[in-house]
């Protein structure tokens, strides 16, 4: 596939359809901390392709670009193309020096807001349990719906933990934040309204899910896998 850029590069319409392989584009780029002139720079191509690739739902790259953008965003081409996303995550080698390293207050924060999905570890009649969703972070505190009479609901008045992670399989590298903290119902209608429009996401369980739970950290740590 020729990798000038097509005339419909830089779309001004906000109502874009992105495909699999942009989406993977643009989330390793956006980890990376590159722009799409630093992405394309490296990569050999223009600007305006990358962003094409990351915006249109039938951008199909060639082998040649993919192979290129994989070596600078530090994956595969296997991974661009979504052929891992079945695979269970940490299945990949470790690092030749690997270093644990614990994050600050402020890293384990950062980590924890720019996050969606993470674990509630809870005492539940059956026993210890745990289980993942997606939540928010507002004001300071993580926040999460349910339902009244679902797993996480069982949280309410009791002290949990809340752990979120990232692993790059790429890199070998990864991180983890865990919280510590009491969780709380919000009943006031103002603050149930409040939070349910400052929400980004709706729970991807879907269903009735209106009791919002509020875990406020008593104590936050976090480590991280670094590569020397």
């Amino acid at each position: 596939m020729c990798e000038q850029t097509p005339p419909n590069a830089a779309p001004t319409t906000t109502d874009k359809t992105q495909g699999d392989i942009g989406r993977r584009i643009a989330q390793r780029r956006e980890e990376m901390g590159l722009t799409w002139e630093e992405t394309a720079s490296r990569a050999g191509t223009a600007p305006g392709y990358v962003r094409y690739l990351e915006e249109q739902s039938t951008a199909m790259p060639g082998t040649a670009v993919l192979i290129r953008l994989a070596d600078v965003l530090g994956t595969s081409v296997a991974a661009l193309r979504g052929g891992d996303a079945d695979l269970p995550p940490g299945i990949g080698r470790a690092a030749g020096h690997p270093e644990l390293v614990e994050l600050n207050t402020e890293e384990c924060r950062t980590r924890l807001a720019g996050h969606g999905v993470g674990r509630i570890a809870m005492d539940t009649p059956d026993g210890p349990t745990v289980v993942p969703l997606n939540y928010n972070v507002i004001d300071g505190a993580v926040m999460f719906r349910t339902a009244p009479d679902a797993v996480p609901a069982t949280a309410v008045g009791a002290q949990v933990a809340f752990e979120v992670d990232h692993i790059d399989e790429a890199l070998s590298q990864g991180w983890s934040v865990l919280i510590h903290g009491f969780a709380r119902a919000v009943t006031d209608p103002d603050a149930v309204r409040r939070l349910t429009e400052l929400a980004y996401s709706g729970p991807w369980a879907g269903g009735e899910r209106d009791v919002w739970v509020r875990l406020e950290p008593a104590e936050i740590t976090g480590r991280r896998i670094a590569v020397r």
